[in-house]
């Protein structure tokens, strides 16, 4: 199939979906106060927006989601790395990291009330939790993988010292299985920032259960749809980086 037709068929079926979704609640076949009707979705955006309400929402849950991804992200993809670099290292915290890779970050909201209060700095760390292990498993099974004949090869063109080793070969051939842990976590990231929230602090979260607790479910809606399209439009730039930073991979 084409991309042109693979587009189309895509949104045919989507368009379907809405129609019949819109067809079900108009015929009563399903209470409008379970399901909003989805032609009143772009309505209740607009009032949202208007109110300023949405932009103060989801501003305040992207400062938590950026900086739970970057501490999450940053520290996953070093102790990955040096897991798998370090055997050492590996062998002094690998049982540490299989009794709390298991935890739910959720489970972590009581410490979080209880170290940082109901803050943002709460909502972040909660985030960072759940993005760290995805990108510390990402890196350190993308590095484990590397071939060791390539810092052989290195070693016999002189590039033989620990440092030009990690920023000329194993991060270079680790890059893409650690882009991707990024990438994952991206996703990980949103669907954590609404739990993060539930419990008080301002964000979309937040916004959503009380809209829940009004029966409000086309606002609901409307935020849920906020985060698909951050994350669309997130994942859209990271992919162009991506391709940009693995320009060198064979297309």
């Amino acid at each position: 199939m084409s991309r042109r037709r693979s587009l189309f068929a895509s949104a045919a079926g989507l368009i379907g979906f809405l129609l019949l979704w819109e067809a079900t609640l108009r015929s009563g076949f399903l209470p409008g106060t379970l399901v909003p009707l989805p032609s009143s979705i772009p309505g209740v955006l607009a009032a949202e927006i208007r109110d300023g309400i949405w932009q103060t929402m989801v501003l305040s849950s992207f400062r938590h989601y950026a900086i739970g991804l970057a501490l999450g992200s940053s520290l996953g993809i070093v102790v990955g790395v040096a897991a798998a670099l370090l055997p050492s290292f590996n062998a002094l915290h690998a049982w540490l990291a299989r009794l709390l890779r298991p935890i739910p970050p959720l489970a972590w909201i009581p410490f979080a009330i209880i170290w940082f209060g109901i803050t943002p700095t709460a909502a972040a760390f909660i985030i960072s939790i759940g993005v760290f292990w995805i990108n510390y498993f990402a890196s350190y099974s993308a590095v484990e993988a590397i071939d060791p004949g390539f810092n052989e090869v290195a070693a016999a063109f002189g590039q033989s010292r620990v440092d030009r080793q990690l920023l000329k070969v194993t991060l270079p051939a680790a890059a893409p299985g650690i882009l991707g842990g990024l990438r994952a976590g991206l996703g990980q990231g949103w669907m954590t920032v609404v739990a993060a929230e539930l419990f008080g602090i301002t964000g979309i979260g937040q916004r959503m259960m009380e809209a829940s607790s009004l029966l409000a479910t086309d606002i609901v809606v409307v935020y849920m749809l906020t985060i698909a399209g951050l994350y669309a439009a997130i994942d859209a730039i990271f992919m162009m980086v991506q391709r940009y930073l693995l320009r060198w991979q064979p297309s």
